[in-house]
């Protein structure tokens, strides 16, 4: 199964407006935002979980990370209400769950094979600093490395950036709005530049809170790579 998995492309998807698709579990279904792969794939999704669901104990051969979007995420490492950053690397393991029901937004088999640092950060409580270069722009850094970083943005009222992103880059809008090239993101709307470009960015009137990844996308195709020869 290919979604949005031509990664030279800008690709943006107003995740409210997709239906819900049933994954193999029985009350986990799936928003699909790209993927490369069958029911093992390099995959980003929103996934919700209805109370008392949970997937099958089992290992994250290409790591898996993720934030809460809403209600408690649990399995047996903890309770992860809304606003949890969570990094499982490469071969971790868990049985993940929810007692009360929530919705995630999760990357599948983005991680370097090396990697071996469990993230588990509550971002609602985390105090953001001011942005090096952009006004009117907080930033709290959740993980950086040589490959990626990853960091949540909260902008006021108009404020804008210019990021350039060698790498690529990805955000989700988490609160408010965002308009970048035309688009208007709004809550759990998602986008995704190539390597070699730049978002340009600016807050609506009530300002936005965002999740941004960037310098990722130069490792797609050893990621495919060892996914498909394992």
């Amino acid at each position: 199964m290919k979604i949005a998995a031509d990664f030279s492309k800008r690709v943006v998807v107003h995740s409210e407006s997709l239906e819900w698709i049933a994954s193999p579990m029985a009350g986990v279904d799936r928003r699909p935002l790209d993927r490369v792969g069958d029911e093992v794939a390099r995959a980003t999704s929103i996934v919700r979980y209805a109370p008392n669901s949970h997937f099958s104990a089992h290992t994250h051969t290409g790591g898996e990370e993720f934030i809460v979007l809403e209600g408690v995420f649990q399995d047996e490492h903890g309770d992860f209400p809304k606003g949890s950053y969570i990094r499982n690397p490469p071969e971790s393991k868990h049985t993940p769950g929810s007692e009360s029901g929530c919705v995630i937004f999760v990357k599948l088999w983005q991680f370097q094979p090396e990697d071996r640092e469990h993230v588990r950060l509550q971002t609602n409580t985390m105090q953001g600093v001011p942005h090096a270069e952009f006004s009117d722009v907080n930033v709290a850094p959740l993980y950086k490395d040589a490959f990626e970083e990853v960091s949540l943005m909260h902008f006021k009222a108009n404020a804008e950036i210019a990021i350039n992103a060698p790498g690529g880059a990805e955000l989700l809008v988490l609160e408010g709005s965002l308009e970048e090239q035309g688009d208007t993101l709004v809550k759990n709307s998602w986008l995704r530049v190539p390597i070699n470009s730049m978002v340009n960015a600016k807050a609506g009137s009530e300002g936005a809170k965002v999740w941004l990844k960037t310098g990722h996308l130069t490792d797609v195709d050893k990621q495919i790579h060892r996914l498909e020869n394992p």
